[in-house]
């Protein structure tokens, strides 16, 4: 098993350098029952998140929302869930602070009772504001503890951690369909048990954290070295940004609006439609677990290469498809596109090794956020052009793959 190191010696002399770091977590063991956690926890907390957009349609029927308005909703979503998470991991980088993963889902649970009981736009607003605070305070923390857990196999620790997510994602829409779309509103606090059930396993996990932390205080830490110029990195830590910029707005047209589309273009009911997003859902779900491994195998820039530019020519022909291949085209972007983010994360990991919750908490600060932008964008621009515009619009984002070319060649080594 292989993972990316620079090319370029430590510039610090006696400093360690990024393969020397990589050797110190290979020293530790690989706890994948830790990993199941945090990525069964992730589960529950993106299963939570994938509620709110699956029960737009009806929301926005039954408090005669607009799509802007709809929205607003989700940027307020994403919006709470990105600002927290950078400042949360630089802080934790330096001070860890176990406690944070368990009440961060309390502030989820809080949300979920507020959105079963809302019966206006603020209350929306709220409840979706508590939900990403949830969400703030769990991603850095768990993924720093996915990486403390990988034995030095970073992409397959990180891409199960984030399949956990996806898996979530995927599942929410279907349990929308069969629990809050037939029955109304007020069964959303079914979710509840879910939430419930995030704050025991993170306790857990938290547990483990401070045992861990307790296991190793004192003993020497390799100072890691940066070994590219820091105008590289900025650089290259810039295209990272780009190109989770056109993922997620991309993603964002599928995860807000893609059973509108459906409805709109197909005439399909509420509950085919959301059929429809839990199979691209699965499929983004299948394509992050792989990509994490193979990341690890041939590098993260290939598998960044492939994952972003390599769903162009499928999403250039979405808007133009029928039904039947609507839904094969869907399966296909989601399987490879999703490998994507697990190798931005671990690549950017590596460009700024020693900042493990901070570029945890940037990314996904950058996934959120972009991601609520989009949705929010675009959801104005289909009040104004349509649905099906839009969606003739983001097929062109994932040419951004194309900048994959200005970033550096990490050395391989073993781990």
């Amino acid at each position: 098993m292989t993972t990316d190191t620079t090319t370029a010696a430590p510039s610090h002399t006696g400093a360690a350098s990024p393969s020397s770091a990589n050797a110190v977590h290979a020293a530790q063991p690989l706890v994948m029952s830790i990993i199941l956690a945090a990525g069964g926890a992730h589960l529950i907390n993106d299963m939570i998140q994938a509620l709110l957009p699956s029960i737009y349609p009806m929301l926005k029927d039954g408090y005669g929302l607009s799509f802007t308005q709809v929205g607003l909703i989700t940027l307020t979503f994403q919006v709470t869930a990105s600002l927290l998470q950078p400042w949360i991991g630089m802080y934790t980088d330096r001070h860890p602070q176990p406690w944070l993963l368990p009440s961060g889902a309390v502030a989820t649970l809080v949300g979920i009772v507020l959105l079963a009981m809302a019966g206006s736009f603020p209350a929306f607003l709220l409840a979706a504001a508590l939900i990403g605070i949830g969400s703030s305070t769990f991603h850095p923390e768990a993924s720093r503890i996915a990486r403390m857990a990988s034995g030095g196999r970073f992409g397959l620790a990180q891409s199960t951690f984030q399949v956990g997510g996806n898996a979530g994602s995927a599942f929410g829409p279907l349990l929308a369909a069969a629990i809050v779309v037939p029955y109304g509103q007020g069964n959303v606090a079914w979710f509840v048990l879910l939430a419930v059930l995030a704050i025991i396993v993170l306790s857990l996990v938290s547990g483990w954290y401070r045992r861990h932390l307790a296991a190793n205080k004192g003993r020497a830490k390799p100072r890691p070295a940066q070994a590219l110029p820091a105008s590289t990195v900025r650089r290259a830590l810039l295209v990272l940004a780009l190109l989770v910029f056109s993922k997620y707005f991309y993603m964002a047209s599928f995860t807000s609006y893609f059973t509108f589309y459906l409805i709109d273009r197909f005439g399909l009911s509420v509950a085919s439609s959301q059929l429809y997003l839990f199979l691209f859902l699965g499929a983004v779900a299948v394509g992050t677990f792989v990509g994490g491994p193979i990341g690890d195998k041939i590098g993260r820039k290939l598998v960044i290469w492939i994952s972003i530019l390599g769903a162009a020519p499928f999403a250039l022909l979405l808007p133009h498809a029928n039904l039947f291949w609507t839904g094969v085209l869907s399966v296909v972007i989601g399987l490879v596109i999703a490998s994507a983010f697990s190798a931005i994360v671990v690549y950017a990991q590596e460009l700024v090794p020693g900042k493990v919750g901070m570029i945890a908490g940037v990314f996904f600060g950058l996934m959120f956020g972009f991601g609520g932008i989009g949705a929010a964008l675009l959801g104005h621009l289909a009040d104004l052009y349509g649905i099906a515009w839009v969606y003739g619009l983001c097929a062109f984002l994932p040419l951004a793959g194309l900048l994959t070319v200005f970033l550096p060649n990490l050395k391989e080594g073993p781990i």
